[in-house]
């Protein structure tokens, strides 16, 4: 396993949120810089994305704190709406925010170094992979962590970024640093996982804290485990071998 090298590698994976996709059609500058000037004005402390035009004819979609979150806003400024836009179609309903959302995780995840995480990969041929953010003290995780030769064996690998519940002072980031630390830390992460008494070693050029604020940031983990498809759709939780291989479509 090696660690981060470059330290600004996901900070520069989380900017690329800001103005990553492009937009529907290109907005008239009066109309963008009107609703920059009216958010920033109202909300001096939060930055603010590309303004773009929305599906919706008078809207305009502003992301903020280069996160998941958008605000639709109208031409003036003076309005917004703040949650998911859905769209009707003759086979049900679509969520386009989740889907717009899923694109830009998926952007954020492939510009990821691979070296920086912690991955068990098949003997075979690889058919898919999934990111997956880890506590090494959540029942959940643990209970993944056990079905890893299987998805390995199917073809599945399973990369790991760290992602401590209690935060960047708890026992669980020590934990989670120690295992990245390790010389094997494939073994160390499976150990720590098992409960085993390993002896904590946090090395300085661990990237625990990187990964910690990409999940909060950018993928807006809510809970241990949370599994990322190369897609960016997200599994808030455990999903069974069969489920999550079915999820993929493999």
């Amino acid at each position: 396993m090696t660690l981060i090298k470059k330290p600004l590698a996901i900070a520069g994976a989380l900017l690329s949120l800001i103005g990553s996709t492009a937009a529907l059609a290109e907005v008239d500058a009066g109309v963008a810089k009107t609703i920059k000037t009216r958010l920033e004005a109202s909300s001096p402390q939060m930055a603010y994305g590309e303004v773009r035009e929305s599906p919706i004819k008078g809207l305009y979609e502003v992301d903020i704190d280069g996160t998941s979150t958008t605000v639709f806003v109208s031409a003036d400024g003076n309005y917004f709406v703040h949650g998911d836009l859905f769209q009707v179609q003759s086979s049900g309903v679509a969520n386009l925010s989740e889907q717009r959302r899923a694109t830009r995780r998926a952007e954020v995840m492939g510009e990821l170094d691979k070296e920086d995480m912690i991955v068990f990969s098949p003997e075979g041929e690889t058919k898919a992979s999934v990111y997956v953010f880890t506590d090494v003290d959540c029942g959940y995780c643990r209970k993944l962590h056990q079905d890893v030769p299987e998805l390995n064996k199917r073809g599945i690998e399973v990369r790991y970024l760290a992602f401590p519940r209690g935060g960047l002072n708890s026992l669980g980031y020590r934990k989670l640093a120690t295992a990245w630390c390790a010389d094997d830390s494939n073994k160390a992460l499976t150990a720590l996982k098992n409960r085993e008494n390993v002896p904590l070693d946090v090395c300085k050029s661990n990237p625990v804290a990187a990964q910690y604020k990409l999940g909060n940031e950018a993928i807006d983990v809510r809970g241990t485990p949370t599994i990322v498809m190369e897609d960016g759709r997200v599994v808030p939780g455990y999903l069974p071998p069969d489920r999550l291989i079915e999820e993929l479509g493999i």
